[in-house]
């Protein structure tokens, strides 16, 4: 009597996810996150992934400092010169915000390593927007800006940002959108981390992250001829991760 042979399970192929819960977090600042990514394989060992993120994020600092954004005015060149011109050449106005805080949705790309129980991965923010864009009182530094100010009568005339005119109004910038460098626009987020498995559907993740935001004044300069000013930080981030099998 011949006995028939045991089938192998085979294995999973396709798409693989999960959902990241975290938050990214230094002295004055946090960003809260939650994460949906899908990924593929690349390899036949199912080591290496690449694939997509939706994310939600909400940022929250205090006393933070906010740098003139265009790279045409940061660097003093446009396109690729904007790259290498030396900062000493830099051209930077400043605007300071006791508060301040924003939430976008994002779309962006992330790879991932797996070995064992330990994955190793990057995602970086592509494009987006912002949502709850909240107005905020700033004070402006600028020893060569000027505005234009319009009377009760309807007259227009440039004033400086001094004075009690240093204290002007911005709001968080309404798109976002990652081109190189100083041409970014609006909120985005940069991460590397790690994961590790504590249980087949559970993962703790820990990370550094780079976030750059971005506030638009109402009133621009007319100097410059700019309403636009970035702040960069970076965090260290800790978090869950819930994988789903693949599909």
């Amino acid at each position: 009597m011949v006995v028939p042979a045991l089938s192998q399970p085979t294995a999973q192929h396709g798409l693989s996810g999960g959902v990241d819960v975290g938050v990214a977090f230094k002295s004055g600042s946090i960003n809260s996150s939650l994460t949906y990514y899908e990924l593929i394989s690349l390899a036949q060992s199912k080591t290496i992934f690449i694939g997509w993120t939706g994310r939600l994020s909400s940022f929250y600092g205090q006393n933070l400092d906010y740098y003139t954004a265009p790279a045409r005015l940061t660097r003093g060149k446009t396109g690729l010169g904007a790259l290498f011109t030396p900062l000493l050449e830099q051209n930077m106005d400043t605007i300071r915000f006791n508060k301040v805080g924003q939430t976008a949705l994002t779309i962006g790309i992330r790879t991932e390593v797996h070995l064992g129980r330990l994955e190793l991965g990057a995602s970086l923010d592509l494009l987006g927007f912002t949502i709850f864009r909240k107005s905020r009182t700033s004070l402006v530094s600028s020893s060569t800006g000027l505005f234009t100010l319009t009377d009760s009568a309807g007259r227009s005339s440039l004033k400086p940002f001094q004075g009690a005119y240093a204290m002007q109004t911005a709001t968080p910038h309404r798109f976002s959108l990652r081109l190189l460098g100083d041409n970014d626009y609006g909120m985005l987020s940069t991460e590397v981390y790690a994961r590790f498995r504590l249980a087949d559907q559970l993962r703790l993740k820990v990370g550094y992250q780079w976030i750059s935001t971005e506030m638009v004044l109402s009133n621009p300069d007319q100097v410059t001829h700019n309403d636009r000013f970035r702040n960069r930080s970076d965090f260290l981030y800790l978090g869950l991760t819930f994988p789903i099998e693949p599909w």
